[in-house]
């Protein structure tokens, strides 16, 4: 059977942000005649979120499935994994700590934009922070210093600033939608004709840069990546890798900042010789 949307969500001891999480998409999305199928692979969490799945979620939605890991196979990989457990048109990875407003209809929007723009290979919703200021979560692809002006103090001010602030994409108004250079991998909503065309994830990514790449991916065989502002989600965002100040001290102490290094390494090797901002190419 095939559902019209797979939602794919990974849980690593995230229990009550999942919960949060599908009781706002069920409300959003209970009256809109889709198919849909709520995936979720458990990165070996000690908390057991299935008999909570199963009582308050089973008849919320067509199909519900939680596939159990022995090991954190990390984003990219777990999210591959949820994608090829369950068949879908549409696929949309979204994280845990994410809320929907009701009345929106935010998947039978997005849907809707796809079924019209068949040569559009992916979207990424509008994304604001609880407090409701906008999150910066469409990009142009990085350049291989960007995370000396990203986290450091190189980026507050003169050239630094115009850098990183050209990375975010600051001097768009995120009012329209247009095609963007990648989007945040919280909130990814993409068709099933693009996954057997490019693939889901790089699983090398264990962590971070892994939706960069997938958005590039798309790119080089022509299938454009859109900021979708017509539909807002609310998402916290706890930068896990940021939590220790200062690049050698986040090195030292912070093991999710040096994963990132890791992954930052193996994107630019990747993609060396290769730098170029595509979004340009539709306008």
């Amino acid at each position: 059977m095939q559902f019209d949307i797979v939602v794919t969500m990974v849980n690593t001891n995230e229990k009550e942000l999942i919960k949060g999480c599908l009781t706002s998409l069920w409300v959003d999305t209970k009256d809109d005649n889709l198919k849909v199928a709520i995936v979720i692979v458990d990165n070996n969490s000690t908390e057991d979120i299935e008999p909570m799945l199963n009582e308050q979620f089973k008849d919320s939605f067509a199909f519900v499935r939680l596939i159990r890991q022995e090991k954190n196979e990390g984003f990219g990989k777990s999210h591959n994994k949820a994608m090829s457990a369950v068949e879908g048109k549409y696929y949309f990875i979204l994280n845990p700590d994410t809320h929907f407003k009701a009345g929106q209809h935010m998947l039978k929007k997005m849907y809707a934009f796809m079924e019209e723009n068949e040569n559009i290979g992916m979207i990424g919703p509008r994304i604001i922070y609880p407090d409701g200021n906008i999150q910066y979560s469409c990009y142009r692809f990085p350049t291989f210093l960007q995370p000396l002006y990203s986290r450091t103090k190189l980026g507050r001010s003169g050239n630094g600033k115009k850098i990183a602030d050209h990375f975010l994409m600051k001097d768009f108004e995120h009012n329209a939608t247009i095609p963007v250079d990648w989007i945040m991998g919280s909130a990814m909503f993409t068709r099933k004709k693009v996954i057997d065309e490019v693939g889901g994830f790089d699983d090398r990514f264990w962590m971070y840069a892994e939706d960069s790449d997938w958005c590039r991916r798309l790119w080089e065989h022509n299938w454009p990546v859109y900021y979708f502002h017509e539909v807002t989600i609310e998402h916290i965002h706890r930068r896990a890798s940021a939590d220790v100040p200062g690049v050698i001290k986040a090195m030292l102490k912070n093991k999710f900042a040096r994963q990132h290094l890791r992954s930052w390494i193996k994107y630019f090797w990747k993609w060396r010789g290769n730098h170029k901002y595509y979004q340009s190419k539709l306008k």
